[in-house]
């Protein structure tokens, strides 16, 4: 997910997203320790996602404004 994709959505969208994507997370490093058959780049691409997301809420909760001009 692009940051502007993520700049677009309201707060509660964001900690909603945030939260789904924590308990997906869960799963599938569960999922690695248990199978051999898992897919690491899933795993490093909703870190980086939740990490966007949490930096984007921070942003907005203490009104600094993103690079929207990228």
């Amino acid at each position: 997910m692009k940051a502007n994709e993520v700049r677009g959505k309201e707060d509660a969208e964001l900690r909603f997203d945030t939260e789904q994507l924590e308990k997906e997370l869960f799963d599938l490093r569960f999922r690695s320790m248990v199978e051999a058959n898992s897919d690491p780049s899933k795993i490093r691409r909703n870190r980086r996602d939740i990490a966007r997301m949490k930096t984007i809420l921070q942003e907005r909760q203490l009104g600094i404004r993103g690079q929207e001009s990228r």
